[in-house]
């Protein structure tokens, strides 16, 4: 296996077909990477669907994402292990250039890209063109690694080492990056991109959604007054 790609789920019965379809598409040949889907105990048929689509699908362990992100981890078998999300889909190319930029740049731990919005729109358009430029914008400063879980690839062994994903309900991909630094590089890689779906945003609105995350991560990480994680959305 060259890559191994980590999708966490809760109740995506309506994306994950979609999604596990596009992973099932790419470039690179289908037997040198594999597909987890690490399940949060769905009520919906997310298990049911995913099951013929990916080559794991188990019950989530660990509690929230992040620790859904590092049961998969504990399954995988590659070298580069890839997280993204069950509402994601995903450009052909997508695997072999996470591959081909890991083998270039053998200083580099992580790479992390941007996201384009799966649902059309000029208020989607524009909220993920600030995220993409705050992501090159931390970047090149080297002020902070925006990474988003929905499309960063690490080194398996540099994860582990670090200790992985802390469980935490908001900003858990920007702890991971601080730490991944001090083991090599974290690059933001332009043509390493995701479709990003804006259901969230859709539903319970832009800046309230970006003030309940901006709030969690002041908070550390957690926060009673909000929950960012295994939220219900409308079903379309």
């Amino acid at each position: 296996m060259k890559v191994s790609v980590v999708v966490p789920t809760y109740n995506e019965e309506a994306n994950i077909a979609r999604c596990l379809t596009s992973l099932n598409d790419q470039t690179m040949p289908r037997d040198m990477y594999e597909i987890i889907v690490v399940d949060g105990n769905s009520k919906d048929r997310t298990r049911d669907i995913a099951k013929p689509l990916a080559d794991h699908v188990i019950i989530q362990k660990r509690k929230k994402v992040g620790g859904a992100r590092n049961d998969g981890f504990d399954l995988a078998s590659a070298e580069f292990v890839v997280t993204t999300d069950g509402d994601c889909i995903f450009p052909r190319e997508w695997l072999d250039v996470i591959f081909d930029e890991f083998s270039r740049r053998p200083d580099a731990v992580t790479l992390y890209g941007p996201v384009f919005p799966i649902e059309k729109g000029l208020k989607n358009y524009l909220s993920l063109v600030l995220a993409n430029t705050f992501s090159r914008l931390g970047y090149y400063s080297h002020m902070l690694y925006y990474t988003l879980g929905a499309n960063t690839a690490f080194r398996r062994d540099a994860f582990l080492e670090a200790g992985g994903y802390r469980v935490s309900d908001a900003g858990d991909d920007l702890e991971i990056a601080r730490r991944m630094k001090l083991l090599g590089k974290v690059v933001f890689i332009s043509r390493m991109k995701v479709g990003f779906s804006m259901r969230r945003y859709d539903q319970y609105g832009a800046l309230k959604s970006i003030y309940e995350w901006l709030y969690i991560v002041w908070k550390g990480g957690d926060a009673d007054k909000y929950s960012y994680t295994q939220r219900e959305y409308n079903k379309k």
